[in-house]
């Protein structure tokens, strides 16, 4: 059976009690002066999260082996909800048309890809945005709304097609809510019953899928 992503969430009451967020890795070699000296390993950052911090009764539990059982462990990706980083501006506010720079027109591309720039001063990350949430993409041109016949989203890569291509130098900006693609990091759900009732919590590692 080939690996694929079904677009589905993990289960969202489970997800929200769930820790986890951004890691990248970075090479440091200590030199014998005391010097460091640093090196990226990774252009892009790779989220690790543990499920296993959501779950509270046995209901929820049972819910979670139905869900790793259909992804066959590591077999198939799926939709996360990351509670601190879901939208385009802050958790708290509705996505507006105006919260990423997306792209600049040429008179005749029509295709963007969404992203999230994160930091302004001194090297701001941005990176590619590929499960947003149906029905929350909103997008403007040169600094206007667009209508929602303007444009089309694809939620499985997060490509914006606009109807019409924007002059050349015209900003393409968005605002959406997006999951985050993952996939279980086991393929043995292992967990103690009895400790589970004395309140001992399983680990349930989850990894995002880079590609």
């Amino acid at each position: 059976m080939p690996a694929s992503f079904h677009e589905v969430r993990f289960p969202l009451d489970i997800a929200l009690g769930a820790a986890g967020g951004p890691e990248w890795r970075t090479d440091v070699v200590t030199l014998g002066s005391g010097a460091e000296h640093r090196n990226a390993r990774w252009s892009q950052s790779r989220r690790r999260y543990d499920a296993g911090y959501g779950i509270k009764t046995l209901d929820a539990l049972h819910a979670v082996l139905a869900f790793f059982e259909e992804r066959r462990g590591r077999l198939h990706g799926f939709r996360w909800h990351d509670r601190l980083d879901c939208r385009s501006g802050p958790p708290s506010r509705t996505p507006a048309f105006n919260d990423q720079r997306i792209g600049e027109g040429d008179g005749a591309s029509r295709a963007f890809r969404l992203v999230k720039s994160y930091g302004t001063g001194y090297a701001p990350y941005l990176r590619r945005i590929v499960k947003p949430v149906a029905g929350t993409v909103v997008v403007g041109v040169g600094g206007a709304a667009l209508g929602g016949g303007a444009f089309g989203v694809d939620t499985a890569t997060g490509v914006v097609t606009l109807a019409q291509a924007p002059p050349t130098g015209v900003s393409v900006t968005a605002g959406f809510a997006f999951d985050v693609p993952v996939r279980f990091d086991t393929d043995a759900l292992t967990v103690d019953l009895a400790a589970f009732s004395a309140g001992a919590i399983p680990t349930i590692p989850l990894i995002e899928i880079i590609e």
